[in-house]
């Protein structure tokens, strides 16, 4: 714990019901009864209406205890508040809890008007042991922004030089390729390099299409002069964020939130908690199994979803000691940074990536194997892009099993099942390796396996990235996906990235046409690691 957080005054945000617990409050105020100085109020409708986004972000903007104060149970006034408000908090803690701040932080009570002593009795608690465990540690990054227009618009020729937006041809390949405008939707890569170009930042429709902009790389992979809009979109994001213009953050921006809260080196996540008892591992190797932000999705999207992404992690970690692999784990592992780089927050990713790069080189990490295609991405090619300099080799998993598999001795049992597959832009396109899985899914035994009509280099994107822009014409799109998939005459699609599994699950929540849309869905790591066998 640094001195800025040993010293500075402690934080509690409270989060008042505007009903009975209100009341309460200003009996205690009216009184002029002790209330702890650390608290801050938040008068609200219902706590009913505190996402989880916000519960996080307070964390994440320097609250040190975060008190959601409702109604008692059958007293909301909007019938579900209280039970919503509940469900919440319970979510929120476990993230808590991975995260190492822990869930003690975050509390959830409920008050009827005249009980003003049993709330204070709750406020001097809950101060008493936010006084006891200490700050939380999170220091946000400030924003850096750019100066005046001029330096905004020196900054954007840059970037237009950088990237050779000038070189587009206005050959219409990219929009006649981007599943965003196949959908339907207003949205053209070369209109907005020339709105760019001609306008700035601020010409019409740039910024909101800055933000739809699903970076799959298919208008890169399609354009004749090699423009590289993806990254050009990416730095466009960054240069919005410095002009202080926010960003369109999906989820009300919790993934971010989290990510933000652990570039702070005070925070001590806490991962890999309850391994299954056959799983081996070795604190010392120096091989390291970086596993990514399943766990979270997990808690975020299990409930509604019934997403299972961390199980692809215990997959892979089986399929490693399969092959008599004892990687190490980091239980104080962090994100990777990905979803703050590609929604335009730099300083933040630099904090992260910094933290894991000198983390790995300290403890001596040789190789880190990874099957999430994003971290891969990430810690295989953009550390060393944004200059860092890892000691250590990355690969995926992927790559670990075909070297395993070409020795022999390996076979597959049969795999009950008619499949198809779901790339991932990222391992796909952008770090070109759409043939890695293809070469694993054809040494397995499913009933038959059939490409959908756009796979490989044209794969369609599952409709969304880095938890930005997430609209109706997302959602049109994976569903047209899921058609493709049902089309193909398979029931399970097997896929290759967590954010496709829930991307895609969302999509056939529908309630419209739920029984057209479902198909069930696995992760390539799982089928594997499911029909593997010694020969």
């Amino acid at each position: 714990m640094n001195n800025h957080t040993a010293t500075r005054p402690l934080n509690i945000l409270l989060f008042l019901c505007n009903w009975g617990a209100h009341a309460a409050f200003l009996s205690l105020q009216d009184q002029r009864r002790p209330i702890p100085n650390e608290i801050r109020m938040v008068r609200t409708p219902c706590t009913g209406r505190i996402d989880r986004a916000m519960m996080l972000k307070a964390f994440a903007k320097g609250a040190d205890g975060v008190a959601l104060v409702g109604c008692e149970p059958g007293t909301c006034r909007y019938g579900s508040g209280t039970a919503t408000s509940q469900r919440n908090t319970q979510d929120v803690q476990k993230v808590l809890d991975i995260m190492g701040l822990g869930s003690e932080r975050l509390r959830f009570a409920a008050f009827l008007p005249e009980e003003t002593e049993e709330m204070l009795f709750f406020l001097q608690e809950f101060s008493e042991d936010i006084r006891r465990i200490g700050p939380a540690g999170v220091v946000a990054a400030p924003v850096e922004p750019v100066p005046d227009p001029a330096a905004c618009k020196q900054e954007l020729q840059h970037l237009v030089a950088t990237y050779d937006i000038h070189a587009c041809q206005d050959c219409g390949k990219c929009s006649s390729a981007c599943p965003l405008a196949l959908i339907g939707k207003p949205f053209s890569p070369r209109a907005i390099a020339s709105a760019v170009i001609t306008g700035g930042i601020h010409a019409p429709g740039v910024r909101e299409n800055a933000w739809s902009c699903l970076t799959c790389g298919i208008c890169y992979e399609r354009c004749p002069s090699a423009v590289n809009f993806p990254a050009f979109i990416k730095e466009l994001r960054h240069l919005y964020r410095q002009t202080e213009l926010p960003g369109r953050e999906v989820h009300g921006g919790f993934f971010h939130s989290l990510m933000r809260s652990m570039t702070s080196p005070e925070i001590v996540p806490k991962r890999w908690a309850n391994l299954p008892a056959e799983i081996r591992i070795d604190p010392q190797s120096p091989i390291l199994f970086f596993g990514g932000c399943a766990p979270y999705y997990d808690v975020f999207f299990g409930k509604r979803m019934e997403v299972e992404t961390n199980r692809i992690l215990l997959d892979s970690l089986r399929l490693l000691n399969f092959f008599d692999v004892t990687p190490r784990l980091l239980t104080d592992e962090r994100c990777c940074g990905h979803d703050l780089l590609w929604s335009g927050d730099r300083e933040n990713f630099m904090r992260l990536a910094r933290l894991n790069v000198e983390k790995f080189n300290a403890l001596g990490i040789e190789q880190v194997i990874t099957t999430c295609p994003e971290c891969f991405m990430t810690l295989h090619t953009t550390y060393g892009e944004q200059g860092l300099k890892p000691n250590f080799q990355v690969i995926h998993l992927y790559d670990f099993l075909e070297e395993q598999l070409d020795k022999g001795a390996v076979g597959f049992d049969e795999f009950d099942h008619n499949i198809t597959f779901q790339d991932s832009c990222r391992l796909g396109r952008l770090e070109g390796r759409v043939d890695l899985p293809r070469k694993l899914l054809k040494r397995l035994k499913p009933k038959q396996f059939v490409e959908m009509k756009e796979s490989g280099k044209a794969s369609v994107c599952c409709g969304n990235c880095a938890w930005t822009g997430c609209d109706a014409f997302s959602k049109a799109m994976q569903v047209k996906r899921l058609e493709q998939a049902h089309a193909t005459g398979s029931d399970v699609v097997v896929t290759a990235c967590p954010k496709c599994q829930i991307h895609l699950k969302c999509a056939m929540e529908d309630p419209f046409r739920r029984e057209q849309l479902s198909i069930e869905l696995m992760d390539l790591t799982s089928v594997i690691a499911q029909t593997i066998r010694w020969e």
